[in-house]
C-alpha cells in the first residue's frame, strides 16, 4: 500500500486545522534580514466606469517568499560549495537555483504527520530561548502521547510554544532574537528514523544561540544539504495541539503543497491537517 493511500486513511472526522500564520504585515518579521508581507491595492473600483456598473478589485503581495509559513528548499542552505546531492554551490546565482529549487515540490509535500508536543512535556507555555531539544524529550513526547509512532516518510510536527509566545506578546524582536528547538544530536534520530520533513512552530527549526558557537546554523546544514530533508518554519500549531490532547489522536494527513515559483530556494504554504 502507498504513503498516501495510509495516510489518507488516517481521516476519519474531517476535522480540518489551519497551521499557517496570516499572511499580513503584523507578522513576526521585524525586518533586517526578511519582512513581513506587504498587501498593496492595484484596483479599488474607485474611478471605474463600465458598462452596466461593473466593479472589481485587484492587489499584489510583495514579501519574502520565506516570511510566513513556509517551506526551504533544498537549494536553501549549503557548505564547502556543495549543495545537497552533490550540486556545486555555484549553481545559486542571481537568476535562481538551477537545482534543488522548490519547484521541485510540486507534487508534495503530502502524507502522515505526527505532532509531537515538546512545550506540554515540560508543562510549560512555551520553551525558554535557547532551550536545545534532545533526543530523550523526543522519545519522552511520544511516550507521552501513547506511544504514537515516527517512521519512515513521516511529516514530523513539533512544538515549542514559539507561536503562542508571539501571539501573547506581538513582540516580533524577541521572537526572532533566538528560540527553543532542535539540538544537533536530533538529526541523528531524524535519519534513524527516516523522516521525510520536519516542520516547527519557531523561524529556524534548530535552536538558537546554537550549541557550537563557531558554527552557524549546524542542524540546518546537517538536515538541508547532508540528508537532504525539507524543513518548514513558523506554523501554528495551536489549535491542533489543544485537538489532539483532548481526543489522544496525534497523527493526522497533512498537506502543505509549494507554490511553484521557478528556480526558487524557498515558498510560502498554507499548511493543513486533517483527521
Amino acid at each position: 500500500m502507498s504513503a498516501g493511500r495510509c495516510a489518507g486513511q488516517l481521516i476519519k472526522t474531517g476535522k480540518v486545522f489551519d497551521l499557517g500564520i496570516p499572511l499580513g504585515a503584523d507578522g513576526p518579521q521585524p525586518g533586517g534580514g526578511r519582512i513581513n508581507p506587504v498587501h498593496l491595492m492595484s484596483q479599488t473600483g474607485e474611478d471605474q466606469v463600465f458598462p452596466g456598473g461593473f466593479k472589481f478589485a485587484d492587489d499584489y503581495i510583495f514579501m519574502p517568499l520565506q516570511g510566513a509559513s513556509q517551506w526551504d528548499s533544498l537549494a536553501h542552505v549549503f557548505y564547502d560549495d556543495q549543495l545537497y546531492n552533490g550540486y556545486p554551490a555555484s549553481d545559486v546565482t542571481v537568476h535562481g537555483a538551477a537545482h534543488n529549487s522548490i519547484d521541485r515540490l510540486a507534487k508534495g509535500i503530502a502524507g502522515r504527520g505526527v505532532l509531537l508536543d515538546i512545550a506540554a512535556l515540560k508543562g510549560v507555555e512555551w520553551l525558554e530561548r535557547g532551550y536545545a531539544i534532545t533526543p530523550d524529550d523526543l522519545e519522552a513526547a511520544i511516550q507521552r502521547q501513547g506511544g504514537v509512532s515516527v517512521g519512515p516518510g513521516d511529516i514530523l510536527l513539533f512544538r515549542t510554544g514559539w507561536r503562542r509566545k508571539f501571539i501573547q506578546e506581538k513582540d516580533a524582536h524577541a521572537f526572532m532574537a533566538g528560540e527553543p528547538s532542535l539540538g544537533m544530536a536530533c538529526a541523528q534520530w531524524l535519519r534513524d528514523r527516516d523522516v521525510a520533513v520536519v516542520a516547527s512552530d519557531n523561524w529556524a527549526i534548530e535552536v538558537l544561540p546554537g550549541e557550537y558557537p563557531d558554527v552557524a546554523l549546524n542542524v540546518h546544514m546537517v538536515l538541508i544539504r547532508d540528508m537532504g530533508m525539507t524543513l518548514g518554519e513558523i506554523l501554528d500549531f495551536e489549535e491542533l495541539a489543544a485537538d489532539c490532547a483532548a481526543d489522544g489522536v496525534w497523527e493526522f494527513f497533512f498537506t502543505a503543497p509549494v507554490l511553484k515559483f521557478s528556480k526558487a530556494v524557498g515558498s510560502p504554504i498554507n499548511p493543513l491537517a486533517i483527521k
